[in-house]
């Protein structure tokens, strides 16, 4: 891939916690010593408007500060009570809410999913029938990425699930690993299913509620009557740019929650405390276990390009969280990512140790170059400049994706032209996994509108294939190629690696309106 409650009576922890806000208190001679300037140089490297980060250690606070600002061109500052949106670091807060019914003997881990949920059907029967509660958290129930049912859409989430058994397996089941939000959305299900109280309404009251997350909202929904939120941002023509929010609300489960680092240092403590948060047992130590319990390999193109300088001999899945070894210490952690929003959150719980970093600029990687700073901080490793040697690492991934984008460019053949005049080629075209594509024919040229993120101009590129060019710029191009049929007609639509047929009660323009070539 993002909605907020009220808050309860602080914990004493929560209460030393906000006592410490003010001023960064460095521990264990001074680990933290530069770090507050490391981390705002690293802010206006990687041209990032604002960012918020929080640590935690032997359950205390020792860091919590904002920097820069909420959008850009304006003065209001980020301060670690911003809101921003966690994006996928969400999914742990799932796992562990369905960690709770299983501490109430509601459900297993290995709960086959049609018990809880007789209706949810896919194409496999063998993976309807087998498939489990711990496959949807673990991301090897065998599909492959299905974003496009809930990103830019405005499906429910009953919809995006039904959509689910049109969906081909890509691998079998529990051999392999694709990230897959969409069957987060299914956990989602199964919470409200067990519990009788939506999504929602569990993280907040076995949650937020509980650990005094006052300022944490589940969904978008009301964040428009927030004081305090960052605006989103995206690099658009080389120049900074706010942009529009992303809903993730038909997946909410996979990544709705917005927060801020004061918030999520009470949710990172009581996960480092095993469960416990103010002498009050939210999760059983056993239940805090399982959810880092290593559940699934994590293939190599699956694994972050972090790894490529951080070199683990191992990466896993655990029950939302992604893991591997750094500097022979276990590392439990997970990045959120939403249009022009970056989190991540770092966990060494053997050192009782956590990070967490908020930002408002999309695909922001100094997330990682903080949170490896501050393992190396307190494990007193020699320094290590991460964010200078992640630039490098993303600029040539950047670079990489430029070539690759030139080659297609290269391959356009020139002097074409299309088969029809550009009007013949509007119409909807529909698949039933994907939805409508509707192409239409305005002030000489023809427009896309697939959901309601993706609004653009096609341009011509060769023969029968366009380009488009998305009014939101930072969703990038597409590809659309129509297929004639006999008559010479558009049929089909292909895009987005799918095929939309063209709605047969459409009228068939005469043959005098088809260009002769």
């Amino acid at each position: 891939m993002l909605t907020r409650t009220r808050s309860l009576r602080a914990p004493a922890t929560c209460v030393v916690a906000l006592l410490m806000l003010a001023t960064p208190v460095a521990t264990q001679g001074d680990a933290l010593a530069g770090f507050d300037a490391y981390v705002a140089k690293a802010v206006q490297d990687w041209r990032t408007p604002g960012l918020a980060v929080a640590v935690v250690k032997d359950g205390r606070v020792v860091f919590s500060k904002g920097y820069g600002v909420r959008e850009v061109g304006k003065a209001a500052a980020v301060d670690e009570h911003t809101l921003f949106a966690i994006g996928s670091t969400t999914k742990a807060m799932t796992a562990a809410l369905v960690g709770m019914l299983v501490d109430e003997k509601k459900l297993a881990w290995d709960d086959p999913v049609i018990k809880h949920l007789p209706w949810l059907q896919l194409k496999d029967p063998y993976l309807t029938r087998e498939i489990t509660v711990r496959d949807l958290l673990t991301h090897r129930a065998g599909l492959g990425n299905a974003d496009y049912l809930w990103y830019g859409q405005t499906n429910e989430p009953r919809e995006i699930l039904r959509r689910v058994r049109l969906l081909d397996p890509s691998y079998s089941l529990r051999s392999s690993f694709i990230y897959q939000n969409v069957m987060y959305a299914a956990a989602g299900a199964i919470v409200e299913a067990v519990s009788g109280q939506p999504w929602e309404q569990m993280i907040r009251t076995r949650i937020f509620e509980p650990l005094g997350m006052s300022e944490t909202i589940p969904t978008a929904a009301t964040l428009q009557k927030q004081p305090n939120v960052a605006q989103p941002h995206d690099i658009i023509e080389g120049e900074l740019r706010a942009i529009e929010n992303a809903s993730v609300d038909g997946v909410a489960p996979a990544g709705s929650v917005w927060s801020s680092v004061h918030d999520m240092a009470k949710w990172m403590q009581m996960l480092l405390d095993g469960g416990t948060s103010g002498g009050r047992v939210l999760l059983k130590p056993e239940t805090v276990a399982e959810l880092f319990k290593p559940q699934t390999m994590v293939t190599a193109e699956g694994f972050y390009p972090t790894a490529r300088l951080t070199k683990p001999h191992w990466t896993t899945y655990g029950l939302g969280w992604f893991q591997q070894d750094y500097g022979g210490r276990a590392v439990d952690f997970h990045t959120g990512s939403i249009d022009g929003m970056v989190a991540i959150h770092g966990l060494i719980r053997d050192e009782r140790l956590g990070v967490y970093v908020l930002a408002n600029r999309d695909h922001a990687e100094l997330r990682h170059a903080i949170m490896l700073n501050v393992f190396d901080r307190f494990r007193g490793a020699a320094a290590r400049d991460w964010s200078a040697d992640l630039r490098q690492l993303y600029d040539d991934l950047q670079k990489q994706a430029e070539d690759a984008r030139k080659k297609e460019e290269s391959r356009r053949v020139p002097g074409t032209s299309p088969s029809l005049a550009l009007a013949r080629y509007a119409g909807t075209y529909s698949d039933p996994l994907y939805g409508d594509v509707v192409v239409s024919f305005e002030g000489g040229h023809l427009r896309a509108r697939y959901g309601t993120a993706f609004l653009g101009t096609l341009e011509h590129w060769n023969y029968d294939t366009f380009r488009a060019r998305w009014d939101a710029a930072w969703r990038g191009t597409t590809f659309v190629s129509f297929v004639l049929d006999t008559h010479g007609d558009p049929a089909t639509l292909d895009a987005m690696g799918a095929r939309f047929t063209r709605k047969a009660d459409q009228p068939r323009p005469s043959s005098p309106d088809r260009q002769v070539r």
